[in-house]
């Protein structure tokens, strides 16, 4: 059986079949490294750790990027509020992350490019936006403009007309009163006093979210990458908007199929900083002793694409589940302690394992 998997811009399961037979380039939009990662960070990391492993079991080789955004108004806000800097708030929580995924059991990237060490690749993106007619220059900022690309909407299904303006909750209302149609978006900021900026030929500023991770995966992976992941609050608008960026100075698609894993809910609301219902990694393992294989073994027992409810009934299973599977392994293994453990491809309870995981790696 071939392994199909579910593709976000087409909405339906398709046959994988990498742009370079044996290969595959995949990028992970990452974490905006402002505070300590939570358990729906977590579940994104792991999930899109066991599917680089499924990619290499199938014998693929994967160049596996992700990124961190190290340039925010949430990173600068912290850093104002404890008389910092924003590199040192976005040192301390990109080595934090390393900390608890390595907890975790996640396998390190090939790559971790940040936004702040790929300036000169997003000024070029902007500058061949600029050239090409799909952005334009105001008051120092750089804005796309959205009804140039037609295709604007493909991935999240939403039509132009009804785009929600301001979603991405990274805009004020001076940026508003700049745009020439107040559904197009930044590509780059003017500087603000007191705040990093870098110089560039529409003044000293820095860059906007979105054209961020477009420049960083044209950097790292090429014009065209095999997939593309993330949350699927990410969707849109910013996947919908790296697309339209990204496609509108190569012609080219941005990636074949992308791929976006399910939230963790708490009360039936997404687990977010924002909200304020976030547990984090560090408690769950320090402060409530949670075994690192537990916390696995509750993201992975649903579809990656559906959502998971953090309650405590929830971890005291999935607690009891992975005690059980972990005698029965270490029972195993004491029988086999004396020869040499190998798995068998061609066993049938490895094919039944192999057909799940083809499915959408069920």
């Amino acid at each position: 059986m071939a392994l199909v998997v579910y593709n976000t811009l087409t909405r339906r399961k398709e046959p994988f079949e990498p742009i370079d037979s044996g290969h595959v380039k995949m990028y992970y939009c990452g974490v905006t490294v402002y505070d300590y990662c939570h358990l729906g960070h977590a579940r994104a990391c792991i999930v899109w750790d066991v599917v680089r492993r499924y990619l290499q079991w199938r014998g693929y080789q994967v160049r596996y990027v992700q990124n961190f955004t190290d340039i925010d108004d949430k990173i600068l806000n912290r850093a104002r509020a404890e008389s910092t800097t924003m590199e040192a708030v976005s040192e301390r929580f990109i080595q934090a992350y390393f900390e608890d995924m390595t907890r975790l059991n996640v396998t390190e990237a090939d790559e971790y490019p940040r936004a702040t060490y790929t300036i000169d690749g997003i000024k070029r993106l902007i500058h061949e936006l600029e050239h090409k007619g799909f952005a334009y220059p105001s008051a120092g900022d750089v804005y796309y403009s959205v009804r140039k690309f037609p295709e604007y909407g493909k991935l999240s299904g939403q039509k132009i007309d009804d785009r929600q303006v301001g979603a991405s909750g990274r805009v004020t209302d001076t940026e508003e009163a700049q745009k020439h149609d107040p559904i197009d978006f930044a590509l780059w900021k003017a500087a603000k006093s007191g705040e990093p900026a870098w110089s560039s030929q529409w003044g000293d500023g820095r860059p906007g979210w979105h054209i961020e991770c477009s420049a960083m995966v044209r950097d790292r992976l090429g014009d065209t990458i095999d997939i593309h992941a993330g949350g699927n609050d990410l969707i849109f608008p910013h996947h919908e908007n790296e697309i339209a960026q990204s496609e509108a100075v190569t012609g080219k698609p941005l990636s074949r199929y992308w791929l976006h894993n399910g939230m963790v809910n708490v009360g039936g609301e997404k687990m977010s900083k924002s909200l304020g219902n976030f547990t984090t990694i560090r408690d769950l393992l320090d402060k409530k002793g949670i075994d690192p294989m537990v916390i696995r073994f509750f993201v992975l027992q649903a579809s990656y694409r559906k959502p998971i409810d953090f309650t405590d009934d929830a971890i005291a299973a999935a607690e009891n589940g992975w005690n059980t599977l972990k005698d029965a392994l270490l029972f195993g293994f004491k029988l086999k302690i004396d020869k040499e453990i190998e798995i068998d491809r061609t066993s049938s309870t490895v094919k039944e394992f192999e057909t799940a995981m083809d499915d959408d790696f069920n």
